[in-house]
Order: structure tokens, then C-alpha cells, then sequence
């Protein structure tokens, strides 16, 4: 079992060198020029290497490659001062030169080109509404998934298991920012008045005599938005695992005991179909995070989506950079979780 960890660890880390070495391609080999991408055509000479030198952005791009790369290592080579300090918060593991040593810190994913905050503080303030955002939407998929596959598997033949699976279809095949604008106009404006809600906003409002305050009815429409693939997929996955359990003996047998027909359908059936159910949803929550970029920036939802948008809009590159490698991240790990709950749970994946 620890070899297998092992394993999975090690292609972990391979995968994020890999997309640190392919963001960095992107945003700081291809564009040409970073600065002039943030600051505009118009911009003098003076300020453009004024930038430039304030980001290391007049290095080579080899040198510019290996400085990010040791920016982001928790192990990383530094000068030992107090400005270093300040900025990167490490704590000395050994000096090899008199101002320079071995450093133990948190990943630094520098500064915003636009505002001068850290990256990594971006981020976390916007994460919280995203980590909200798709753990609703992943409640609504699980329940309702689950809820509808289970009522198609106990109607089948009928109008209404028809009637979920058309529904079903017709979720799996409508993209999620097309979903997200036909939900934000017919409920946030066309029945705003019924439903209550509004096309735009976040999690937290302000208002200027009561201050932040939470608007939980903000979060309805873009958990629903996001949660209608993955809801269609487990109705899908939930009535053909259960329609295969209904055909086993140990049904039969229970239904000729005289059990009734909800012992019947949760005891036995349910209980046994959910298993490859659950295999699918586990590793939707992190997808989940990822599907949100687009839903948020349509309902104007302050989070890691709307943010990287933003950033994207502006040229904010080291914003993008760090968004991009901060959900890459949370991917592996969530896979890696999963890889090694499977092999727990099923000791042939291990020796796969």
C-alpha cells in the first residue's frame, strides 16, 4: 500500500511540474511582452522598464523561468535580509553564502500587475465563495441526481421515467454557460418578482449603514446552473445501476418474502446501486471548481472565477498564473484522494 501512495505521489508532483512549466509558457513565453500587454501601446519607455525591472521581467526568459520556479518550491534558494522576509515569510533552514541560504516558505505566487497584492491573498479571499458555490452545487447533483434515477428505475416503461431521462439528455448536452444565461434571465429577470432573486451578485453584499452582510438567495441560481450536468449524469448513472440490482436473485428473493416495496427498493436496492454512483461523484467536486469560472463570471459571483476573468480582461498575468496553477493543484490532490480511497477500497487497483 505505501508503494502504491508512493506511486501515485510521485506522478502527483510530475503532473504539477508539468503544468507549472506549460502556465509559464503561456502567460510569459507566448504574449511577448507582459508589461506592455499590462500597461498598455501607449505607454513610455521609462515606465515599461520601471515594470519590467520591478518584476524581473528584463531577464532572460530561462532566468525568468528558474526565479518562478524557486518562488513557488517551499524549498527555495534566498537572500537573507529583512525585504526578503517581508515578502516571501520564510524561515532559515542553513546559510551558504553570508547573505544567502535555504529557505523553508509557502509557495509565493507574486504580485498583482494591477493592484500590488499578493496573489496568493487574492485568491483566498475569492476562494471561500467558490469552495461554497461548488459544494452546493454538488449537494443539488447528488440528491436530486440520485432522487430522479431512482424514480426512473421504479417507473420504467413509463411517461414519467421518459420524462427525467428527455430532461437528463437534454442536461448532459447543454454547456453550463449556456444554462447559467437562460436560468439568470428567466429567473433573476423575467419572474424576478415570483422567484425573488437576481441575476447579479455574490454571496456577501455591502450596505452602507449595516456593512457586509450575507444574501444567501445569490447563491440558488449559480449552484443550480452548475449543478445541472452533473445532476443529469448521476439520474443517468443512479437508474442503469439500479435497473441491473432489480434483476439480481437477492431481489427476487426478498420480493417473494413479502417484504414491501420500499424495504425492497432502499434497503437492498438502493444501498447496493449507489456503489458505482459514488465512485463517479467523488471526484466531481473538484471539476465542480473548475466548471465554476464561466457560472460565476455570468451571475457576477465573486470568486476564483470571476477573478481570473477579470484578470484575464486587464492582462493581470501573474493573477491568471496563480488561479490556473491554484485550481491545477486542487485537481491532483483531489485525484490523488481518490486513487488511494480505491485502492483502500479495492485492492486490485493497487496492483494495477
Amino acid at each position: 500500500m505505501s508503494s502504491f501512495i508512493i506511486r501515485r505521489l510521485i506522478s502527483g508532483f510530475l503532473v504539477i511540474i508539468g503544468i507549472v512549466l506549460v502556465v509559464f509558457f503561456l502567460f510569459m513565453v507566448l504574449p511577448g511582452d507582459p508589461a506592455r500587454l499590462t500597461l498598455g501601446q501607449r505607454s513610455d519607455i521609462s515606465t515599461l522598464q520601471a515594470v519590467n525591472k520591478e518584476f524581473g521581467l528584463d531577464k532572460p526568459k530561462g532566468i525568468q523561468l528558474l526565479d518562478y520556479l524557486n518562488d513557488l518550491s517551499p524549498i527555495s534558494y534566498n537572500e537573507i535580509n529583512k525585504d526578503e522576509q517581508a515578502k516571501y515569510h520564510y524561515a532559515v533552514l542553513f546559510n551558504i553564502h553570508a547573505s544567502k541560504g535555504l529557505v523553508l516558505k509557502w509557495p509565493y505566487l507574486r504580485s498583482s500587475y494591477q493592484t500590488r497584492q499578493k496573489v496568493s491573498d487574492i485568491l483566498l479571499d475569492a476562494l471561500p465563495n467558490t469552495i461554497v458555490l461548488a459544494l452546493s452545487a454538488f449537494v443539488i447533483a447528488s440528491v436530486f441526481g440520485i432522487l430522479f434515477g431512482l424514480l426512473a428505475a421504479i417507473y420504467r416503461g413509463t411517461v414519467f421515467e421518459n420524462i427525467i431521462m428527455v430532461v437528463a439528455n437534454i442536461g448532459i448536452s447543454v454547456p453550463s454557460f449556456f444554462a447559467a444565461i437562460i436560468i439568470a434571465w428567466i429567473f433573476g429577470f423575467v419572474l424576478s418578482k415570483y422567484t425573488g432573486l437576481n441575476m447579479f451578485g455574490s454571496l456577501y453584499d455591502i450596505d452602507p449603514f449595516k456593512g457586509k452582510y450575507l444574501k444567501s438567495e445569490n447563491l440558488i441560481l449559480p449552484a443550480v446552473a452548475l449543478g445541472i450536468r452533473p445532476l443529469a449524469i448521476i439520474a443517468q448513472l443512479t437508474r442503469s445501476s439500479m435497473l441491473d440490482v432489480l434483476t439480481n436473485d437477492y431481489m427476487r428473493t426478498a420480493k417473494a418474502k413479502g417484504l414491501s416495496k420500499a424495504t425492497i427498493v432502499f434497503r437492498h436496492g438502493l444501498r447496493n446501486a449507489l456503489n458505482p454512483v459514488l465512485t463517479a461523484v467523488s471526484g466531481w467536486l473538484a471539476s465542480l471548481m473548475a466548471g465554476a469560472f464561466f457560472i460565476e463570471y455570468i451571475f457576477g459571483w465573486r470568486g476564483l472565477g470571476k477573478i481570473t476573468v477579470d484578470a484575464l480582461l486587464t492582462s493581470d498575468l501573474p493573477v491568471v498564473m496563480g488561479s490556473v496553477l491554484f485550481i491545477g493543484l486542487i485537481f491532483v490532490v483531489v485525484n490523488i484522494l481518490v486513487d488511494v480511497l480505491y485502492g483502500v477500497l479495492d485492492p486490485r487497483v493497487r496492483v494495477g
